[in-house]
C-alpha cells in the first residue's frame, strides 16, 4: 500500500497554514521524498493536506473541492454535505485516506470513515504516522515560544521527522492571512 503521512495545520486568528512532509512509501520502501501532499482548494481561499493512501486522497481532494463549489467557498457547510454523502457511498467509506480543510474561520480533520473532527482548540490539527510528534511539538511551541505560524509548523514537522520513519525533512507549507 502507498502511503503519504504527516500533515499539520495551525489556525490563527488572522493567518493559517498548512504543511506536509514530502515522502510517500510503499511498504517498507521510501517510493518518493519530494511529494506534495497539500494544495489550496477554492480560488486559494480553502487549505487542504493528506495522509494516507494517495490515490484515495487525490479522489477526496476533487471531490471535496466539488462541495466547496456548490457550496460557494463556505466551509463549514461543505464539509457537513461531504461528510453526508461519505458515509452514504460504500465505496468512499473504504477510502484509507484522512485530510485537514481549514481556512481563517475553521479547522477539521475528515476521516476516511466519514468523520469530521474539528479539534477541541480550534487551532491546531494533524493527521499520518508522524501527526501525534508533530501535534505535540506545535501544542508545546503555541504555548511556550513565540513563534509565527509558518515558522511553529515548520519546527514542528522537522521535530516529527526526527522521531517518525515515515516522515522526512522536505517540508512544504502553504498560508492564508486575512
Amino acid at each position: 500500500m502507498f502511503e503519504a503521512t504527516t500533515i499539520l495545520a495551525y489556525r490563527a486568528d488572522d493567518y493559517a497554514v498548512i504543511g506536509g512532509d514530502g515522502q510517500v512509501t510503499f511498504g517498507n520502501a521510501v517510493l518518493k521524498g519530494n511529494a506534495t501532499k497539500i494544495r489550496t482548494l477554492y480560488n486559494g481561499q480553502v487549505l487542504a493536506g493528506f495522509a494516507g493512501s494517495t490515490a484515495d486522497a487525490f479522489n477526496l481532494f476533487d471531490m471535496f473541492e466539488g462541495f466547496l463549489q456548490s457550496r460557494k467557498g463556505d466551509l463549514l457547510k461543505a464539509v457537513i454535505d461531504f461528510s453526508k454523502a461519505w458515509r452514504k457511498d460504500k465505496v468512499l467509506r473504504r477510502l484509507e485516506a484522512m485530510m485537514i480543510v481549514l481556512n481563517n474561520d475553521h479547522i477539521f480533520i475528515l476521516s476516511g470513515t466519514g468523520d469530521v473532527v474539528e479539534p477541541e482548540d480550534g487551532r491546531i490539527a494533524a493527521i499520518g504516522s508522524g501527526g501525534n510528534f508533530a501535534i505535540s511539538a506545535a501544542r508545546a511551541l503555541a504555548r511556550h515560544a513565540d513563534m509565527d505560524p509558518k515558522a511553529l509548523i515548520e519546527e514542528s514537522l522537522r521535530i516529527a521527522a526526527d522521531l517518525c520513519i515515515y516522515t522526512n525533512h522536505n517540508i512544504k507549507t502553504l498560508e492564508l492571512k486575512k
